[in-house]
């Protein structure tokens, strides 16, 4: 075994420090990583994620038109539509007596455009 070669071979009781603390300056603080977990949360219940699929396609829709679209109860598609408008990720605007819900933000459409693409790619 050649110089370079042996210099190369590490146990795992060296630990690559230089490695390590680029890793460390780069990973999400401890806030934000509970921030990440109430995100992929909320985003993991079945019916939130329809739901969510369903204004990424229309853009914009009411409690009734979500109710028809998924088939779920009004009464769940509005608790639902309350927990992802108090976390940020769906917006909603009032049109007389109509709220209309959509996604917040383009961050929220990328996300979901991502998630879909990857369970596709599998």
């Amino acid at each position: 075994m050649d110089v370079a070669t042996a210099l190369d071979i590490r146990t795992p009781m060296d630990p690559d420090e230089a490695g390590a603390a680029v890793t460390q300056d780069r990973l999400v603080t401890p806030q934000e990583a509970t921030q990440l977990a109430e995100l992929f949360r909320l985003l993991g219940d079945p019916t939130r994620a329809q739901l969510l699929y369903a204004l990424l396609e229309a853009g914009e829709l009411c409690v009734y038109d979500l109710t028809e679209t998924v088939e779920v109860s009004d009464t769940a598609v509005s608790h639902a539509l309350r927990l992802l408008r108090t976390a940020g990720i769906v917006s909603s605007r009032r049109a007389g007596r109509m709220i209309y819900y959509r996604l917040a933000d383009v961050h929220v459409r990328m996300l979901l455009d991502l998630s879909r693409e990857h369970l596709r790619h599998g």
